[in-house]
């Protein structure tokens, strides 16, 4: 893994007025390049704030954020462009536009993010790739109401990783599917984490997507998903976040995760479907 440090939060807080409690209280993290964050928490404990927070959709009250090594806490929005043009986000209904078809959508970042330099004649090539990627080359033409919801948020993952970021963050990508094409979501978000060394930081409810993060590995041989050895394992660089009310309650490896006694933290534990 590179030493590259692509996203720092330092005390970073965050308050929503007319709010008592804190969206984000004090959050410190360094995430690098190729590592992966899990992120989990109860409704309300700041998961989405705290990405929001990370591609300039909100402003922290304090403290310090840098992305790519560039302190972004007070960038303005026009700055923010050539910031967001190097990061993919996919927000839990995938965002995409009802009234484009999958080619438009997909096409969309490279199209309408001035700091894209991506030539006309390879903008097509580049989303039959990432549809192929995530095996939906048949859907071109299709609008989104046509597909169904897994199919949509893997439309979603072309759409955020067409433009090839050094950042991913995913908002519950598997929130509302069933298990068995939760998973293939999850192996597509290894699949691209390991072919581009991304740092990605993932939002989930489910154990399980965790798991798969931190245990498999892609082959690239068989274009498979598999089960890591103890020795590959160590090179994933997973780590497990989980937040309470706005702070940071614990940072660690699956293995401490899944050690903790702490009745709060260890339910996340005890969803493994």
């Amino acid at each position: 893994m590179a030493d590259e440090c692509i996203l720092r939060f330092e005390n970073v807080s965050m308050h929503f007025d007319g709010d008592d409690a804190p969206a984000l209280d004090r959050v410190s993290f360094n995430l690098m390049a190729g590592e992966t964050i899990v992120l989990f928490g109860a409704a309300g404990a700041g998961k989405t704030v705290l990405l929001k927070l990370a591609v300039g959709l909100l402003r922290p009250v304090s403290g310090r954020i840098l992305l790519f090594g560039r302190d972004v806490t007070e960038l303005r929005e026009q700055e923010w462009y050539a910031m967001r043009a190097r990061a993919g986000i996919l927000f839990q209904e995938g965002g995409l536009f009802d009234s484009m078809t999958i080619e438009e959508n997909v096409s969309y970042p490279m199209l309408n993010q001035k700091l894209v330099e991506i030539a006309p004649e390879e903008v097509h090539r580049r989303v039959e790739e990432v549809l192929q990627f995530v095996g939906l080359p048949q859907t071109m033409d299709k609008f989104p109401s046509e597909l169904s919801g897994g199919m949509r948020r893997r439309v979603g993952i072309a759409r955020a990783t067409v433009t090839h970021p050094k950042l991913l963050m995913y908002d519950s990508p598997t929130a509302g599917l069933d298990p068995i094409t939760a998973n293939r979501i999850i192996a597509l978000l290894i699949k691209e984490r390991e072919l581009r060394n991304t740092a990605s930081m993932i939002v989930t409810h489910r154990f399980q997507d965790g798991h798969m993060l931190a245990t498999f590995r892609y082959n690239p041989q068989t274009d498979k998903v598999l089960e890591a050895s103890p020795e590959q394992r160590e090179k994933l660089h997973t780590r497990f976040f989980v937040m309470k009310d706005g702070r940071l309650v614990f940072e660690g490896t699956e293995e401490e995760l899944d050690k903790s006694t702490d009745p709060y933290i260890s339910k996340f534990t005890m969803q493994r479907v």
